[in-house]
């Protein structure tokens, strides 16, 4: 056997490395703001759909 070390097994050491300091970096106390986000989204879609309505209501229909 050679003493240099598996390239397989440094690349999987990194790897989870690389996890698990990405897995520490994130506070558990915050929160999610998405609900919040879509809700905005679905108010916002409804702004729309009513000035649309609103627009196509004083046209004449021959």
């Amino acid at each position: 056997m050679s003493d240099q070390p598996n390239e397989i097994l440094a690349a999987a050491a990194a790897a989870k490395a690389q996890q698990d300091a990405a897995a520490n970096t994130r506070d558990p106390s915050t929160k999610s703001h998405w609900p919040m986000r879509i809700i905005g989204v679905g108010i916002g879609s409804a702004a729309v759909a009513a000035a649309v309505l609103f627009a196509n209501s004083g046209k004449k229909r021959d």
